[in-house]
């Protein structure tokens, strides 16, 4: 979490400076912003989260074919930053207004923690099961921009959009399992700085899962029946995105 209040006041801090020159200086690349269409790529970083509604105390079977009352949370319990990469084509709309199709690649961790609270430890701990769930999401975000009247070699603008995601690395063998499909809305901020061989877009943003991507259906398949209560502790999940890009066009 440090690492990303450290990236929005850096991308803050450039922004404020741009805005803070008042003399008209040369323009970089005057035209550029009157082309109807243009390509690009993107570079960034990330961080996932995801939140997961638990179901609370619920019925397990046993071994022996009883059922007895357990209580499991799960939640994930650190940030881990990732890397996103992908391209960009940019229609021009009108002078304040562009549409933006990007095609990215997600590559990320999420470290899962599910805390059986009835069954302890003799320490008195309740006894916890981990897992790394690697994800690599493939998306293509669009994107509506408005953006301000360039002053000197800046441009700072808002943008909206939604982003439709494809998980290529769900595991059928771990406790909790994404559904393959989902489907973002996503706000944010940036500034356009034109140099003079390239124009420069840092941009923040965030995203909010739209559907429920939990995979409900996971623990009828997995074959290790002590793990199906853990998978049966949550019955909704809603991912969440932090994402730091570098736009070059």
């Amino acid at each position: 979490m440090k690492q990303i209040i450290s990236l929005i006041v850096l991308l803050c801090a450039l922004c404020h400076s741009g805005v803070q020159a008042q003399e008209r200086r040369v323009q970089n690349r005057p035209y550029t912003d009157l082309r109807p269409f243009h390509f690009g790529v993107v570079i960034g970083t990330h961080a996932q989260d995801v939140d997961f509604r638990n179901v609370g105390p619920r019925l397990v079977e046993t071994e022996e074919g009883g059922m007895v009352e357990k209580t499991i949370v799960t939640d994930q319990d650190r940030w881990d930053m990732g890397f996103t990469v992908g391209v960009l084509g940019e229609f021009r709309l009108s002078q304040f207004f562009q549409l933006r199709i990007a095609p990215a690649l997600h590559f990320g961790t999420r470290h899962l923690t599910l805390r059986n609270l009835t069954d302890l430890t003799p320490e008195g701990l309740p006894i916890e099961q981990h897992q790394e769930m690697k994800t690599a999401y493939m998306s293509s975000a669009f994107d509506l921009i408005f953006a301000a009247p360039r002053f000197n070699n800046h441009r700072p603008y808002i943008m909206a959009g939604v982003n439709p995601l494809v998980n290529l690395s769900a595991k059928s063998d771990d406790y909790i399992k994404l559904k393959p499909f989902d489907l973002c809305v996503e706000v944010g901020v940036g500034c356009d700085f034109y140099l003079p061989f390239f124009k420069l877009r840092p941009e923040l943003k965030f995203m909010y899962g739209l559907t429920n991507s939990l995979d409900t259906k996971h623990a009828d398949q997995l074959k290790d029946k002590n793990m199906r209560m853990y998978t049966q502790s949550v019955d909704k999940a809603t991912t969440k995105m932090v994402v730091l890009s570098f736009y070059f066009e």
